[in-house]
């Protein structure tokens, strides 16, 4: 069904090309740099993500930046001048401060175009848990949702997007400060894979250490039996991302299909996208689901 107001999001929601164009989805770039060259954050279309994360692996620098307001101004301008209303979902402010930069594009457009609508979101999510969030507002688009309940069903929805992850490399965990260096070293020692979640203020936040892949992974599954609307009977959809390590995501989709019967098709397994695999680096399992509302 076609609607007079557009969605759009971030490159950081980490889903494939073809995805938002099968779900008419608009989104704009990040920015990163790898070793001092600027790139476009363009869903692995410049450098493909296994040579990204062979590159991080062999030692590269990498860095990222957000979408700046003159980028946001003109990728804005672009839609309303089609005619169309605009919701956007901005990358969680815990993570990312671009929501600040697309908030004052988007008054720079409305001085410009004063009847048209443009609705800043800020999704409280990251990778495919931003990419799930969209799927399920482009099915709610498609169903007739007006632009006014859509943004409200978005303010709703987000707090119930789960988020957990796990990493068997703690490298890059430690270059970002999120782990300690003795931490790590203590960690990388015992096989330890620490698990964190996004919580309510978009912010990742570390859980439980757990040791061993095996058992992480088990985890996270156990996770999202207890969380996951409905229990072993969620019916929703499952999305993984991964960096560099698809043969770990791939171990956890099966053990999350078999726990689930009723589950909304086969989960979905994506590549983590070059902003935020900048800071996760190789080697992390991440899955998304609707659940209860996140955590403090």
């Amino acid at each position: 069904m076609k609607s007079g107001y557009v969605i759009s999001c971030c490159s950081t929601v980490d889903l494939p090309k073809d995805f938002f164009e099968k779900k008419n989805i608009r989104y704009i770039c990040f920015h990163y740099q790898l070793d001092g060259v600027d790139y476009l954050d363009d869903l692995g279309q410049t450098i493909p993500f296994d040579e990204f994360y062979k590159k991080m692996e062999d030692g590269a620098d990498t860095k990222t930046s957000q979408i700046n307001v003159e980028e946001y101004e003109e990728y804005f301008e672009s839609i309303v001048k089609e005619g169309k209303d605009i919701i956007h979902l901005t990358l969680s402010s815990g993570i990312s401060g671009t929501i600040n930069s697309a908030n004052i594009a988007k008054d720079m457009v409305l001085d410009k175009y004063p009847d048209r609508k443009i609705e800043i979101i800020d999704s409280l999510a990251a990778s495919s848990g931003y990419g799930l969030l969209m799927d399920i507002l482009a099915d709610k688009r498609d169903q007739g949702l007006s632009f006014e309940d859509l943004c409200a069903f978005a303010l709703d929805i987000r707090n119930k997007v789960q988020h957990w992850f796990f990493s068997t490399d703690l490298t890059f965990y430690i270059k970002g400060g999120r782990v300690s260096k003795t931490a790590g070293f203590v960690g990388s020692m015992l096989n330890i894979c620490p698990l964190l979640n996004v919580n309510i203020e978009g912010k990742l936040i570390p859980r439980e250490k757990v040791r061993t892949k095996k058992k992480v992974s088990q985890r996270v599954v156990d996770i999202m039996e207890e969380r996951a609307l409905g229990g072993k009977d969620y019916s929703g959809k499952c999305f993984i991302s991964q960096s560099a390590c698809r043969e770990d995501a791939e171990y956890v989709a099966s053990l999350i299909e078999a726990r689930f019967p009723k589950l909304n098709g086969k989960v979905m397994i994506n590549d983590i996208g070059t902003t935020i695999g900048s800071h996760t680096g190789p080697g992390t399992v991440a899955v998304f689901f609707i659940g209860d509302q996140k955590d403090d």
